[in-house]
């Protein structure tokens, strides 16, 4: 086998390995940040049936702390509006690694029928 073939390989084995483990980290980051989205959107729900004027706790890592409802929901809507764009950019990352491992798979196509085609060229007749 050609070195440069094999190299060509062992680098697509290596890149579809660590791409493919990428895009499961970024599926179950998408995963996570959607449940947390949902919960914040019931969360929601429930807070609005209460009177503006009613107190609530809002959870600040390990405390809580005493708001009025609009406040509250005003924070849930930006900390959602985060969720979201964080949950587009693992899709766009997640879209960039796939379309970036099948043009390696592309370029490594080409490679194989180039050099295929030289060993015909060179040989005069088709390589087996």
């Amino acid at each position: 086998m050609d070195p440069e073939l094999k190299k060509a390989f062992t680098e697509m084995q290596v890149n579809k390995i660590e791409s493919t483990k990428k895009i499961r980290l970024l599926h179950m980051k998408t995963d996570s940040l959607k449940l947390s989205k949902q919960r914040l959107e019931v969360t929601n729900r429930h807070i609005s049936s209460l009177a503006p004027d009613t107190r609530v706790y809002a959870s600040v890592g390990r405390m809580y702390v005493l708001n009025d409802v609009p406040t509250l929901t005003e924070q849930l809507k930006t900390t959602q509006a985060s969720y979201e764009e964080m949950i587009a950019q693992c899709e766009k990352n997640k879209d960039f690694l796939i379309k970036n491992l099948k043009e390696q798979e592309e370029s490594l196509r080409e490679l194989v029928q180039q050099k295929k085609a030289e060993t015909t060229e060179t040989n005069g007749k088709p390589a087996e």
